[in-house]
């Protein structure tokens, strides 16, 4: 079951009950010591491990005196690096000795780990500690993705109810016609700087687009650039150099002094100087917020002046919508018309989606209060 199939009051349920088990698991442990058990642990771990690793080299027919000597050997190791001052040291002392034979079977194996008992029972204590540990810090991480999930429903579901008394019949065409008048002036502007401006003009434009975020030129690569300012070709517009590096080398032989360095420089990066168009520069539709839409007519306002001035005032209607129109309720309009699924347009129309939102913000306040309840480190 994924955590989103999981309800808010399962998962804090399920924080309670694991509180409560840590709580019992680190009582267990204290009441010896963590830090005696884990020390306690440590030596039961290695002392079991040589037991595990040489059992069936050294019982029945496989046995032989050197491997018996050998196990022996590395059962004193163990016992070396055990404290005296352990828990239950005598028990290993004891097991040590009774290992102290010639021969073994697996009864004697058997016999060793009924001495150890003892000290598996305290050793599962901790262990049962680290694993009630990690399961509480894992509902706490599902929690946690719970609440991401849940943020994101609730900012999503937020839009929605944004957009409840969109008037589907509103007159959308007063942003959209000047909207679309603008993308149409500065598309065809684009394309006419793009085929006669010089390739230098070009990468200059492109690179002072850096200076503006919101107008999204993927920067050129630095090959280019390169190229296009330090080498005479520059000086021709982009279309000339892609029709001159689909030349064979003999023949743009005629045409440059260096054609395996244009070769490199554009034919490389073809499709980068192929898919260079004036998305950047247009305005989406449904068009953005109205503040978002003032600065980023700001910001085209400067990069559509570096093309064709005579555009800008397409850019100026747009940019004086939200002062001259019912900017908002248009936009939510065309939002709702052009973005929005039948199932989103029927919960509008049902009221469901602030019924939604107010679940998932009770849900998502629920989840943060038993986080900081039950935070990552308890005691």
């Amino acid at each position: 079951m994924s955590t989103s199939d999981t309800t808010a009051a399962d998962l804090v349920t399920q924080l309670e009950r694991q509180a409560e088990q840590l709580d019992t698991a680190r009582e267990r442990v204290e009441e010896f010591g963590e830090s005696d058990l884990r020390t306690l642990a440590d030596a039961y771990r290695s002392f079991t491990e040589m037991l595990d690793r040489y059992r069936d080299q050294v019982t029945g027919d496989d046995g032989d005196i050197q491997t018996i000597v050998e196990f022996q050997s590395r059962i004193d190791e163990v016992m070396r690096g055990i404290p005296e001052d352990v828990l239950l040291y005598e028990t290993f002392e004891e097991c040590d000795e009774y290992l102290q034979k010639k021969w073994f079977s697996d009864s004697d194996f058997e016999h060793v780990h009924d001495q150890l008992e003892p000290i598996s029972d305290l050793v599962q204590r901790v262990d049962d500690l680290d694993d009630t540990r990690e399961r509480y810090r894992q509902t706490r991480k599902d929690i946690s993705y719970r609440c991401e999930e849940l943020s994101a429903e609730i900012d999503d579901l937020e839009r929605l109810a944004s957009l409840a008394d969109a008037d589907l019949d509103a007159p959308t065409e007063r942003i959209r016609e000047p909207i679309e008048a603008y993308n149409e002036a500065v598309t065809e502007a684009f394309d006419e700087f793009r085929r006669s401006a010089s390739a230098r003009e070009l990468v200059t434009f492109l690179e002072r687009m850096e200076w503006y975020p919101l107008v999204a030129f993927e920067s050129p690569p630095p090959e280019i650039v390169e190229y296009i300012e330090q080498y005479p070709p520059g000086t021709e517009p982009v279309p000339t150099l892609l029709e001159y590096a689909s030349y064979s080398r003999s023949k743009l032989d005629h045409y440059v002094d260096d054609p395996d360095r244009l070769k490199h420089a554009i034919d490389y990066h073809r499709a980068y100087l192929d898919r260079l168009d004036a998305g950047p520069l247009r305005i989406d539709w449904p068009p953005p917020p109205a503040a978002e839409l003032r600065w980023l007519c700001r910001e085209l306002t400067s990069a559509v002046n570096r093309i064709e001035p005579a555009v800008v005032e397409h850019l100026r209607r747009v940019a004086s919508l939200p002062r001259e129109t019912e900017y908002d309720r248009l936009r939510n309009s065309a939002v709702v018309a052009e973005t929005l699924t039948e199932s989103e347009r029927h919960r509008l129309e049902t009221g469901s989606v602030e019924t939604e939102l107010e679940t998932a913000r009770a849900e998502y306040d629920r989840l943060q209060t038993a986080l900081a309840e039950f935070p990552e480190r308890r005691r």
